[in-house]
């Protein structure tokens, strides 16, 4: 009987440890893996996560060049690690953002346009998929420049949305 008990607790705890989100797909059954909106219900703390930048893909390069931060894909992969490690100290995960910011830098070897299929790529791996299936409302822009010099192609902000305890 304790057995049974502690199986409904469990099961009872894990139901109600994911923040109550509903995701509204894109119009006409469009697989792009973004949400057209989120709507988040009272109960749920948002953490407005500030924006990251990509650390060093190889260190023994010279800083700031390329090759220190690698192309788009990279640094955007980058990126998404130095999340999955925040987001361990903040107990919260990849389903549970609900909003995301892009911005890019164009890209010298693109002509100067941001590379968003290097980006999604990368997005994709985190995002729609079959272990992790939520889809955050999302937009993406190429803006001049960012804080951290040339050759830093992407920044990343996300909001989470995580139940109260």
């Amino acid at each position: 009987m304790k057995k049974v008990l502690c199986f409904l607790l469990a099961g009872l705890v894990s139901s109600v440890s994911h923040a109550d989100v509903t995701r509204h797909a894109l119009f006409n059954d469009n697989p792009f893996p973004i949400s057209r909106a989120v709507e988040v219900s009272p109960g749920t703390s948002l953490i407005f996560h500030s924006g990251m930048v990509p650390g060093p893909l190889d260190e023994k390069a010279e800083r700031g060049s390329r090759a220190y931060y690698g192309d788009t894909e990279a640094q955007a992969l980058n990126i998404f690690a130095r999340f999955e490690e925040s987001f361990k100290a903040l107990g919260v995960g990849f389903e549970d953002v609900i909003k995301m910011q892009v911005f890019m830098v164009g890209d010298p070897t693109l002509d100067g346009k941001m590379d968003f299929t290097g980006f999604m790529k990368a997005y994709t791996k985190y995002f729609g998929t079959a272990e992790q299936p939520n889809k955050p409302a999302r937009s993406a822009f190429q803006i001049a420049g960012l804080a951290g010099g040339p050759n830093m192609l992407i920044e990343i902000e996300m909001v989470i949305a995580k139940p109260q305890s």
